[in-house]
């Protein structure tokens, strides 16, 4: 586990994601996220029908993670989106490019 956060109480989070190939894909997916009526909904139905990585199956849901167990672009995007609103934009990593939708942020017990 890649660790860069030396805290006796590193920062965790939940999050869902949608992980996409190519950017166009990525603008339609923000784009019909923007349009929804309800976006957390959507984001679930989007990550099953788009996502390439395995947690598609779960609505896109990544469950709680600790910080440094994700790639650093992703947790960066993570720390810095606020809690539980619509995405406006996606973050590229090695694996693709990375629609988050942020349920919570806190730290260790």
């Amino acid at each position: 586990m890649r660790r860069h956060d030396k805290r006796n109480a590193p920062r965790t989070a939940h999050a869902r994601h949608i992980l996409v190939a190519d950017k166009p894909t990525a603008k339609i997916i923000l784009e019909q996220l923007s349009e929804a009526k309800n976006p957390l909904k959507a984001f679930k139905k989007l990550a099953r029908k788009y996502s390439i990585c395995q947690s598609g199956s779960k609505k896109g849901d990544l469950g709680e993670f600790i910080e440094g167990q994700m790639v650093k672009k992703f947790e960066d995007a993570v720390w810095l989106t606020e809690i539980e609103t619509v995405p406006t934009k996606f973050v590229k990593t090695q694996f693709g490019y990375h629609i988050i939708w942020v349920h919570s942020k806190g730290e260790t017990k």
